[in-house]
């Protein structure tokens, strides 16, 4: 049996999770265009994804993780 890709859900490029590919406010496309860095950005990502996957609360608690990662770290550059 072959897998049509066109059939399948797209979970790798452009998922919908995250926004989809026609979407502008994607969150990859916002992540880049804001030049936000890997904590900013993965906090951006789960907010942006949180109640379209399965663990809404789980998704919000990772967003809190790296924000407060980038809180932590700025806070030991300001000493």
């Amino acid at each position: 049996m072959k897998i049509k890709m066109k059939d399948k859900t797209e979970m790798v490029n452009h998922p919908n999770h995250y926004g989809g590919e026609t979407n502008p406010y994607e969150a990859i496309k916002v992540i880049e265009a804001w030049d936000l860095g890997f904590n900013l950005g993965n906090t951006v990502k789960y907010i942006s994804r949180a109640g379209k996957k399965t663990n809404t609360l789980e998704d919000l608690e990772k967003a809190s993780w790296y924000i407060n990662r980038e809180i932590n770290k700025l806070k030991k550059w300001q000493k």
